[in-house]
């Protein structure tokens, strides 16, 4: 039977890329929960999760078109340095968010940084990349109305407020 939408799951996870490389764990750490249904993860590994029982492992697949999708050399960029505000830490790897004039934010991560210019890509850091994930499955229970109002989990493993 599927688990289904607005339940808080709460799972053990290891995240891979494609060369076997770990990105992301909850080995020694808290479980993961996210609510069901209100787009809190991969769409895919959301599906493949709610096939699962409590209290079984498995190890999901997710090629990169289905996880953050292909990487998109149209939306890096080079712009000049004098774009950023002084107080900006301009080194290769560090991540901002730009805000569009109609308030959208647009997080991007500093690939280079030359004399008079600064490359920057707007892509997600796992884009392009094929993904696997190691999850066991811990728990499953229903959300209360205010973590399906704020579309999240509160609590241990879930949001703070």
């Amino acid at each position: 039977m599927p688990i289904g939408i607005n339940k808080v799951v709460t799972v053990n996870f290891t995240l891979k890329d494609q060369f076997g490389n770990i990105l992301d764990s909850t080995d020694g750490d808290v479980p993961f929960s996210f609510l069901t249904g209100h787009q809190n993860i991969i769409p895919k590994l959301e599906s493949e999760i709610d096939k699962m029982l409590i209290g079984s492992k498995k190890t999901i697949l997710i090629d990169a078109k289905d996880a953050y999708g292909e990487y998109n050399e149209d939306i890096v960029q080079v712009v000049g340095k004098e774009e950023f505000p002084p107080e900006f830490i301009l080194e290769v790897g560090m991540q901002y968010i730009a805000s569009t004039s109609d308030g959208t934010k647009m997080p991007f991560t500093i690939t280079e940084v030359g004399d008079d210019e600064v490359t920057i890509d707007f892509n997600h850091p796992l884009a392009g990349k094929d993904l696997t994930f190691e999850i066991e499955l811990l728990n499953v229970r229903d959300a209360t109305s205010e973590e399906i109002s704020h579309g999240h989990v509160h609590g241990a493993g879930g949001y703070q407020h």
